[in-house]
């Protein structure tokens, strides 16, 4: 039996988390279900795509991902289903599942309609999702979609001497998360020293934690999944430093030297 993951923006004041997980146990009383959070701003898909994005490749493959955020979707109605590196995701389609897939997902499935539906996660995506837990094929709960609500990733700039990227989310503890990779660091870079530049601010090293530097200070670090980090020591980041979504950050190499 696989697992079933639930990322929503229903919060957890209300009932509308329990409704949906009593619609799971009424289908299958033994189902595995691992919240991943339900605390998304409201209806905001590119916080739900940072963090499905963020842990979806933890879980092993086969696990199915429930994603209410945004859940009513667009005035089209269309629920649907996308398999992508060996995971399954089921969502409005809003947009949010072209992010997760790069606007090209392996397989696409529409799920049957139910225009009166007042909770469509818990009566068209809970049905899905459970019986792809239980070994179900996507042709069995859909079929095949002729496409997707198409959202497009805000794109890094990038030349021969400087990366410059965005704030795509600000966590719990108000730490900026720039859309700035490792690997583009490395690629542009070439070993150079850089500067990482942000709102009159500017840090000349990374860290490897968060508590590297002193209590108060700035820090930037790569988190776990590869993207530039920047903190506050024992501080909120994006308060203190006036940095929010979509703050720009650049990153500044040194000139080559013979």
């Amino acid at each position: 039996m696989g697992i079933l993951t639930l990322l929503s923006d229903f919060g957890t004041i209300d009932h509308y988390v329990a409704a949906l997980k009593a619609k799971i146990l009424t289908i299958n009383p033994t189902q595995v279900i691992v919240d991943i959070s339900h605390h998304v701003e409201p209806f905001n898909i590119a916080h739900g795509y940072h963090v499905i994005n963020s842990v979806y490749q933890d879980f092993p493959k086969g696990t199915v991902h429930l994603i209410a955020v945004d859940s009513h979707g667009t005035r089209s109605g269309r629920y649907q289903v996308a398999r992508q590196k060996g995971h399954y995701f089921i969502c409005a389609d809003n947009g949010l599942l072209s992010l997760i897939t790069d606007g090209d997902p392996e397989q696409l499935v529409d799920l049957p309609l139910q225009p009166d539906s007042t909770s469509p996660a818990r009566d068209i995506m809970v049905p899905a999702a459970v019986a792809l837990t239980q070994g179900s094929s996507m042709a069995e709960v859909g079929e095949l979609a002729d496409g997707m609500v198409q959202l497009i990733n805000r794109q890094l700039r990038l030349n021969d001497h400087s990366i410059t990227g965005h704030v795509v989310h600000v966590d719990h503890f108000g730490n900026l998360i720039t859309d700035i990779t490792k690997d583009s660091v490395e690629a542009i870079g070439h070993g150079r020293n850089f500067t990482i530049h942000f709102n009159r601010e500017v840090i000349d090293r990374l860290s490897t934690r968060f508590n590297q530097p002193n209590e108060g200070d700035t820090v930037a670090l790569f988190n776990r999944q590869g993207y530039l980090t920047i903190g506050i020591n024992k501080g909120h980041a994006s308060e203190l430093l006036g940095m929010y979504f979509d703050s720009p950050v650049d990153i500044r190499f040194a000139p080559d030297t013979e």
